[in-house]
């Protein structure tokens, strides 16, 4: 029997394929969060600095800023389902790229492939799984998408450390190859055909961004994502330069910053319902204040461990804030509004992976924990000054 079928058409809930969307978001986050945690015998067995080797990051999210922008107006004709499955290809592709690179520009190569795969599936994995369950049941469908973010966080970087000093980094990019074809197989299986639900162009994307209070609101998610990858991209270096922890020390801080995170992700959920406006401005100016604090106080082994725990739990808010921000908003253009953000949140990493990588190579694991502060205290700035928060539609029974 055929496995494919039609977009269903009788309202019942199509979990399975919400399930495989929320693997191939699993195996994208983790193959976009590895090199955090690996950055470090990354740049010793290719010859190359920290600094470097972290530009693997500044490829990545370059290539799915440009993919985000492109994707839905370049395939607007194409079949939903293929494109996901072509995203996993490509996941599958970059990994065995990576894991086999004998020298940087292979590296980089197969970090682009990543950007692209990861540009397209993110821009086009809300509209996709709005479309798999009823509408009462977006929220949910939404929820479950959302949870391969935090499992990846909670999985990628403590998991690959570790298994960083097991099996080598290779060895850790192979697994993360095999992630990509499991959630392939599981596309192949679930997701039905699904025609485009209208005819993207370029045009509609500037058409979105010139909204009253679009811009200033994405400038503020540009600072905030920006701010976070200046500190996360180093965060492993930091770590070891300045703090002295061992590799086992670092995978257990890890693991405690992606478990922090994944309980902030359902904090900030409620948080959220109770005030958008609050969470926004609290979660970068918590962020930016801990910067400092970390700038003033790191070397500590106590306080910088308490200091990555919690800026995982706070961190947590970022996304579901900024998301429930863009459903608010922009909730009549589904597809290009996912784009948009997404192409914002990529421009965000690369740049802050990119200036990190500088500012690592000239001043230290401190002073990308400075500079991430100074931009996340400018987000929330941003945010208390500018950006509107429309009233939240009336939730379903």
């Amino acid at each position: 029997m055929n496995p494919v079928m039609n977009e269903k058409a009788d309202g019942a809930p199509a979990w399975g394929a919400v399930t495989a969307m929320t693997l191939g978001v699993f195996g994208l986050v983790t193959a976009e969060f590895l090199p955090a945690s690996l950055l470090t015998p990354i740049a010793a067995d290719l010859g190359i600095s920290e600094g470097a080797a972290g530009q693997a990051v500044t490829m990545t999210a370059m290539f799915g800023f440009a993919a985000s922008l492109l994707i839905s107006a370049a395939a607007r004709g194409a079949d939903r389902r293929n494109m996901m499955m072509i995203f996993s290809v490509l996941l599958i592709v970059s990994n065995l790229m990576v894991a086999f690179a004998q020298g940087v520009y292979m590296l980089l190569a197969g970090r682009v492939l990543l950007g692209v795969a990861l540009g397209g599936f993110w821009a086009m994995s809300t509209a996709v799984t709005m479309r798999l369950v009823p509408p009462g049941l977006v929220p949910r469908a939404l929820s479950i998408l959302m949870s391969g973010v935090s499992a990846a966080t909670v999985f990628a970087a403590p998991v690959g450390s570790y298994l960083g000093e097991i099996i080598g980094w290779r060895g850790v990019f192979l697994l993360a190859s095999l992630l990509g074809a499991i959630s392939l197989f599981a596309q192949w299986r679930s997701l039905p055909s699904m025609r485009p639900a209208g005819m993207a162009r370029l045009r509609t994307l500037g058409e979105v961004l010139l909204r009253p209070g679009i811009g200033i609101g994405m400038m503020a998610v540009l600072l905030v994502f920006g701010g976070h990858f200046v500190f996360f991209t180093y965060l492993r270096a930091y770590l070891e330069t300045r703090g002295g922890f061992s590799i086992e020390a670092i995978a257990i801080i890890l693991l405690g910053f992606g478990i922090a995170n994944f309980f902030g992700t359902v904090l900030a959920g409620r948080m959220a319902q109770l005030s958008l406006r609050l969470t926004l401005v609290l979660v970068p100016l918590s962020m930016g204040t801990l910067a400092m604090v970390m700038v003033a106080f790191g070397g500590n082994p106590v306080s910088d461990t308490v200091s990555v725990v919690l800026w995982g739990m706070i961190f947590g808010g970022v996304p579901v804030a900024w998301s429930s921000w863009i459903a608010r908003t922009v909730s009549d253009e589904a597809e290009s509004a996912g784009g948009l953000f997404v192409a914002t949140i990529q421009l965000a990493i690369a740049l802050g992976a990119g200036l990190g990588g500088i500012v690592f190579d000239a001043a230290g694991g401190t002073g990308t924990v400075f500079a991430s502060g100074v931009l996340l205290l400018l987000s929330a700035t941003t945010v208390m000054f500018g950006v509107r928060i429309r009233a939240s539609a009336a939730a379903p029974a």
